[in-house]
């Protein structure tokens, strides 16, 4: 794997990381109350409004896609976080929400971007980085693609017979969602 590759993908994880850190100031922990499927449905409303702004040429809200992919991954890390700390029940008083820091949430955001790493790189090994050629709107297909399934295991209480879980999901939607980044930085920067 080329060393572009681990600087771009860095950028991108960082631009991501400073909004997941300015969303932590302002709201603190309340994606702690999202339930996995919620935060199924949040990456699906995101990646849809992608392909949607793709197929119109035009974003009437005045945001391009960028903030959207860097919602992507970071609702993803955070589902992958919820996955491992389970649901939270709706507590009597919502300061108790609070008590889960922000060094806690980047410890754990942390763990699993350099999961999701380690994921990309073996796999660029063997793909010889194979997303360099694909388009952005590839990525927003795969994304929506993997919601699918997602909701199907999440439908079928997390039971597969063949296929990866949940979790495995995630992360491929992380690096697709990085992919498409650099690959919007790219576009940008030529």
């Amino acid at each position: 794997m080329s060393d572009k590759t681990n600087t771009e993908y860095g950028i991108a994880v960082k631009k991501a990381k400073v909004i997941f850190k300015k969303k932590m100031q302002d709201y603190g922990a309340s994606w702690r109350m999202l339930r996995i499927s919620s935060l199924t449905d949040q990456i699906f409303i995101k990646a849809q409004r992608i392909r949607s702004i793709d197929q119109k040429g035009i974003s009437l809200v005045g945001e391009g896609i960028e903030p959207e992919f860097i919602g992507i991954l970071n609702y993803s890390l955070i589902a992958l976080i919820q996955l491992e700390l389970g649901e939270l029940e709706i507590p009597e008083n919502p300061k108790d929400i609070e008590q889960f820091s922000i060094d806690k949430a980047f410890e754990l955001y942390n763990k699993y971007a350099k999961l999701a790493h380690e994921l990309m790189e073996e796999k660029n090994h063997d793909y010889d980085e194979a997303w360099r050629q694909m388009r952005i709107g590839s990525f927003t297909d795969l994304i929506l693609t993997k919601l699918m399934r997602i909701k199907e295991i999440e439908d079928n209480e997390g039971e597969t017979l063949i296929s990866e879980g949940i979790d495995a999901n995630y992360f491929d939607i992380i690096n697709y969602a990085i992919f498409a980044l650099i690959k919007l930085d790219e576009k940008v920067n030529c």
